[in-house]
């Protein structure tokens, strides 16, 4: 586990580089391996997050490919190593600390429930959060970060989740745009490019490898084949934009790394321990957060760390966050209670996992959310077109 580097050489950098090319303030330092001022003359700027995509996993596959051949280098992404997390920055510009999205499921008291804020859902009976009463403005309470910028903004991104709770309020005033498929996503952006004669910047978001690597293995054949379709679909679009003054950024919210079933822990066999628990289990499987019942929290560490024997540790949530590990920044004024009182940070390739109600007993073979290099670095690739 390495602490993320927040101050210069992470993802919250790169967003504050484009930030700051795009004509807003940045809240943090940006990024050193992109200089604003790189961006800042493109008459267009192209942002496009391909999920799941490592650095070692690049670095490894296609060695002579298309991004590849462009790549400038290695960042860290931020803690958790999770798409609610990292996107939710990517959006704002705001740390996990300060924006307060800390995993795919995530208590939100508002809702009275454990909820995953992306699908909007509750965990367990999976139903939409607006059957609750619940907004998006009750729980999302970062400003979109496309609202602030001086360049004409568009979101490009999957029909299934364009109009999202979570896409409407982070998308901000920016336009959408719907693809269906991969060669959707570069004819939507490259029509986004050419649609008018201002100044752009267009944020693209493409799921599939990440889909492809929780399913089948970030090692599997099928990631593999994804992988090396986004790797042409790149070079598409750079033929697309010939000639429009458009720089091209791409990068990953987190990395992969594949969890055999010997190594997934089920929390039902650690003695004792759910009975402790007054919610299930927060954040990801490879750093799960725990919210213990009243004045069990000492005995709940203690059996736990005996369980676990090296397998994962038993961390107080507080003193992560003292320590950095969801950045800096004026931390969520809920972020305690979503965090909980103590964090599992699993060692290895290890996971653990609870099950609640309604939940299909389905398990992702690929899995992130820790800090291993696997999981914690992104590439940064940068094109002029």
């Amino acid at each position: 586990m390495a602490l993320p580097d927040y101050r210069g050489g992470g993802f919250v950098n790169l967003i504050a580089s484009l930030a700051a090319a795009g004509g807003a303030a940045p809240r943090h330092p940006t990024l050193a391996l992109l200089p604003p001022a790189e961006l800042s003359g493109a008459h267009n700027i192209v942002f496009w997050i391909v999920d799941g995509l490592g650095d070692n996993y690049l670095t490894a596959h296609r060695p002579a490919g298309q991004f590849a051949r462009r790549r400038r280098g290695a960042i860290n992404a931020v803690f958790p190593t999770t798409t609610a997390s990292a996107i939710t920055t990517s959006f704002t510009g705001a740390t996990p600390a300060e924006h307060g999205l800390t995993g795919w499921f995530t208590y939100f008291s508002a809702a009275g429930c454990v909820a995953a804020p992306l699908p909007f859902r509750s965990r367990g009976d999976n139903l939409p959060l607006a059957a609750r009463g619940v907004s998006h403005e009750h729980l999302f309470t970062e400003p979109p970060l496309l609202d602030a910028l001086t360049r004409r903004a568009i979101v490009v991104s999957a029909r299934s989740i364009v109009n999202s709770d979570y896409n409407l309020h982070h998308s901000g005033n920016a336009e959408r745009r719907a693809y269906d498929a991969l060669d959707g996503l570069v004819g939507e952006v490259a029509a986004a490019v050419r649609s008018g004669p201002e100044r752009k910047f267009i944020y693209a978001y493409w799921p599939e490898f990440d889909t492809q690597s929780h399913r089948h293995g970030v090692a599997s054949e099928q990631a593999r084949i994804e992988f090396e379709r986004v790797d042409d679909a790149f070079a598409a679009l750079l033929d697309r934009l010939a000639g429009t003054d458009t720089a091209v950024v791409v990068t990953a919210d987190h990395g992969f790394m594949d969890s055999p079933p010997a190594d997934l822990l089920m929390l039902e066999d650690g003695p004792g321990l759910a009975g402790l628990l007054k919610l299930p289990l927060c954040g990801e499987r490879r750093v799960a957060f725990c919210h213990v019942q009243d004045g069990r929290v000492a005995e709940f560490a203690a059996r736990a760390r005996d369980w676990l024997a090296g397998r994962g540790e038993v961390r107080a949530s507080r003193e992560l966050l003292d320590e950095g590990w969801f950045g800096p920044g004026r931390a969520h004024p809920l972020l305690a209670e979503r965090i909980g009182d103590l964090t599992l940070v699993m060692n290895g390739r290890y996971t653990i996992k609870d099950w609640t109600p309604g939940e299909s007993r389905h398990l992702h073979l690929g899995n992130h959310g820790g800090a291993t290099d696997d999981e914690l670095l992104i590439p940064l690739v940068v094109a002029k077109a």
